[in-house]
């Protein structure tokens, strides 16, 4: 799902009234593009490189677009109707150290040109010197960044997950709480990364989300809990909560894709997340469950994080605090069948998109 942080857009003016997301059939490759007219959109690929038994890397990029409301009627290119952002981050689990990065920029919505715009055609994202584009064999993405880089190609192995209804899917008890939601599972990795002046050469699996929406947040959501776990067997899983302030289940979701087979969707009462151990962010405060037990109508998992520390603090740039980080899927004996990432928000202070 995902996900996410829009900060409040320095001074940004109410958005103009506008039509909700509706179920409408995706075409692709138009709708792996971006979707300016709608409020919030983000692309997001996260990954591991190692071996399934002993993982070395952990990864996460987003690139983020929020549709200002201001400038509307105006038609300089240089009118400030977009606001693009991006995160990145690096888990080196061997030196147990948690690396991330962010940048953003104005975009007015117009030309693919310039240090930051978003292509409707197809995947092609770019903010000053980092890129998510889509060819021919795959994705490619370049973050560097101070102290790490990320270098990704990302090839297909399956087909697209269409979450939800074809694509549509809910996120609160009214329909226009939604949004179009699209993954890419079981990516096959190549990665070139660079920690400290130090380059690695590694072999992993990723997952992509793409999502767009005008309203996914209930009134009464304070934040989310999120899955989407790459199974060892080709398997795909999905799922995730919206939360009220006293911890409570709003609405939940997700799906179960067997490798070779058609997905699975979940009903919202028919995913229960547990919450287990928490851990406790020196620099925010925020106390995050990096435990859990989750039952879902493909079974009941465990989710264990692989490293505490994988908070994403972001107060000091875009404004996003959130906690989001490699973790390891366990079946109900307790053995290791999935790696993928665990997302947390709300937890440091109640999430306002847009």
């Amino acid at each position: 799902m995902k996900r996410r942080h829009l900060l409040a857009l320095a001074g940004a003016a109410a958005l103009p009234a506008q039509a909700d997301i509706r179920r409408r059939p995706l075409v692709f490759p138009r709708d792996h593009g971006a979707h300016p007219d709608t409020r919030t959109e983000w692309w997001y690929a996260t990954g591991w490189a190692g071996t399934p038994e002993a993982p070395r890397w952990g990864f996460q990029l987003t690139f983020f677009r929020s549709r200002t409301g201001l400038a509307e009627d105006l038609k300089s290119r240089f009118a400030p109707r977009q606001i693009l952002f991006a995160h990145a981050a690096l888990t080196d689990l061997d030196a147990r150290r948690h690396h991330h990065a962010q940048r953003i920029a104005r975009w007015s919505g117009d030309a693919e040109t310039g240090p930051a715009w978003a292509a409707s055609a197809d995947v092609g994202l770019r903010l000053d010197d980092w890129s998510l584009v889509r060819d021919g064999s795959g994705y490619h993405a370049r973050l560097p960044a101070a102290d790490f880089g990320l270098d990704l190609r990302l090839v297909p192995t399956q087909p697209l997950l269409l979450q939800g209804d074809a694509g549509f899917s809910r996120k609160g008890p009214e329909e226009r709480q939604a949004s179009h939601y699209v993954s890419e599972p079981q990516l096959a990795t190549a990665a070139l990364l660079s920690v400290d002046g130090r380059r690695a050469e590694a072999r992993g699996t990723a997952w992509m989300d793409h999502e767009w929406s005008d309203e996914i947040l209930h009134p009464e959501a304070v934040g989310w809990d999120w899955i989407g776990i790459n199974l060892f067997d080709g398997g795909a899983l999905t799922a995730f909560r919206l939360r009220r302030a006293d911890g409570s289940a709003l609405w939940a979701g997700g799906s179960f894709r067997p490798r070779g087979g058609k997905a699975t969707a979940f009903a919202p009462d028919a995913v229960v997340f547990t919450p287990g151990r928490r851990w406790s962010s020196p620099a925010t405060r925020a106390a995050y469950p990096v435990d859990w037990q989750i039952d879902t109508p493909a079974g009941r998992f465990g989710v264990r994080a692989l490293l505490d520390g994988q908070e994403l603090d972001g107060r000091g740039g875009t404004g996003a605090v959130y906690w989001e980080g490699l973790s390891e899927l366990l079946d109900a004996g307790g053995r290791r069948v999935g790696l993928g990432y665990l997302e947390m928000t709300g937890y440091a202070a109640r999430l306002r998109l847009g």
